[in-house]
C-alpha cells in the first residue's frame, strides 16, 4: 500500500493546502461582502480535491475495489472535513468557527467532485 500513494501527488498536495487553509485566520477581503462566498468556497475546495483524486486514481490504473476507492475518495475527505469543522471550533483560539453549514458546503463538494469523477472515469467499469 505504500507505493499506492506514490500515484496520488496532487490529491496530497491538495488536502495538506486544504488542512493549511482552513486552519490559518481568515483574512479580510473584498469578497467577505459576496453573499455565501463561504459556502461556495468550501463546495470548490472539496469538489476539486475530491476530482483530483478520482482522476488520479483512474490514471493509476490501480485496481481497487469498489469499498477501498469509495473510502479513500467520498468517506474521507467527508470525514476529513468533519475533523477540521471540529478543530475550527475548539482549537484555534477564536480565529476559526466550525459550522454544520460548511460541513454540509464540503459534503456537497465531495457529491460534486465524486459524480464528476465518474464522468472523467468514464466507461470503466468499477
Amino acid at each position: 500500500m505504500k507505493n499506492e500513494w506514490k500515484c496520488f501527488p496532487l490529491t496530497l498536495l491538495l488536502t495538506g493546502a486544504v488542512w493549511v487553509l482552513c486552519l490559518m485566520p481568515v483574512p479580510e477581503t473584498e469578497l467577505g461582502d459576496v453573499p455565501m462566498i463561504d459556502k461556495w468556497t468550501h463546495v470548490a475546495m472539496y469538489g476539486v480535491l475530491t476530482l483530483t483524486f478520482w482522476t488520479e486514481l483512474r490514471r493509476s490504473r490501480l485496481a481497487w475495489p469498489l469499498r477501498k476507492r469509495l473510502l479513500w475518495g467520498v468517506i474521507a475527505p467527508i470525514a476529513m472535513s468533519g475533523v477540521l469543522e471540529l478543530l475550527q471550533a475548539y482549537c484555534t483560539g477564536g480565529n476559526r468557527s466550525g459550522e454544520w453549514l460548511d460541513f454540509a458546503a464540503n459534503t456537497v463538494g465531495v457529491a460534486v467532485g465524486y459524480g464528476l469523477g465518474r464522468l472523467v472515469a468514464g466507461r470503466k467499469k468499477n
